[in-house]
């Protein structure tokens, strides 16, 4: 096989086909890109990551100034650049990454993507098998104790809320799915979601049905493969 390509772990999940890849991108000077595929659609690429550490930086600059140290849930582990982006934030107390997926966390451990050892490595991180949509809706993020609260909640899971992963999820995006994460949240905590999709003015109506202030940000990334820049949507919301 050439060295351009490499299928690092394939697994078979519930949602599909999961597969982990290495490419070297020549057009990009050699570039080594890492990609997760899931049945027939990409989920995510080392090459895009801009808005993922967006989500973590515009997330937790909302937290009110001297409410530190704070306490995050992470939705969805991935490659692991909103986790990381999170961490870097001296005010972290601990990190919680809820993902459902096993063989994500499988490849943190083991070293098969670029971040695993750093989120490995902090003290402050773990890393939890579970499904953030159950969590959410009453049972708990932090399996050891149901009834914490946080700080901060970031969600990059699903494509937006509209194009879900499992149609399961579609149900979390109105307003009785959005109190019972809002009641493990801190007073004045907040919730941010990543989307692909520009400003959805459905769910910025279901975002005010719940919390006492939103926004939504369009954060632009330059596309190396298009030549020009693309842009996503960071939801940003707090609870009164």
């Amino acid at each position: 096989m050439s060295n351009d390509f490499a299928e690092l772990d394939y697994r078979k999940t519930p949602l599909g086909d999961l597969i982990l890849r290495r490419r070297r991108l020549r057009a990009l000077d050699g570039l080594e890109v890492f990609e997760v595929k899931l049945g027939d659609s990409f989920l995510m690429s080392s090459l895009f990551h801009d808005v993922e550490e967006a989500l973590s930086d515009l997330g937790l600059a909302a937290l009110a100034s001297g409410s530190a140290p704070y306490d995050v849930v992470v939705g969805g582990l991935g490659l692991g650049y909103t986790a990381v982006a999170a961490l870097k934030h001296p005010g972290v107390r601990s990190l919680l990454v809820i993902e459902t997926l096993e063989a994500v966390i499988d490849w943190h451990q083991r070293a098969l993507v670029p971040l695993g050892p750093v989120l490995t490595a902090d003290s402050r991180c773990r890393l939890v098998h579970g499904d953030f949509f159950d969590a959410a809706s009453g049972d708990g993020f932090d399996p050891e104790n149901p009834a914490r609260l946080f700080h901060a909640i970031l969600l990059d899971i699903d494509h937006s809320p509209r194009n879900v992963l499992d149609p399961s999820n579609a149900s979390f995006y109105q307003p009785a799915g959005l109190r019972p994460l809002a009641a493990q949240l801190h007073p004045g905590g907040i919730f941010a979601l990543w989307s692909d999709d520009p400003p959805d003015d459905v769910f910025m109506a279901a975002l005010n049905a719940v919390f006492a202030e939103t926004k939504a940000h369009v954060v632009q990334f330059p596309n190396p493969l298009l030549a020009r820049d693309s842009a996503s949507t960071v939801y940003v919301a707090r609870k009164k």
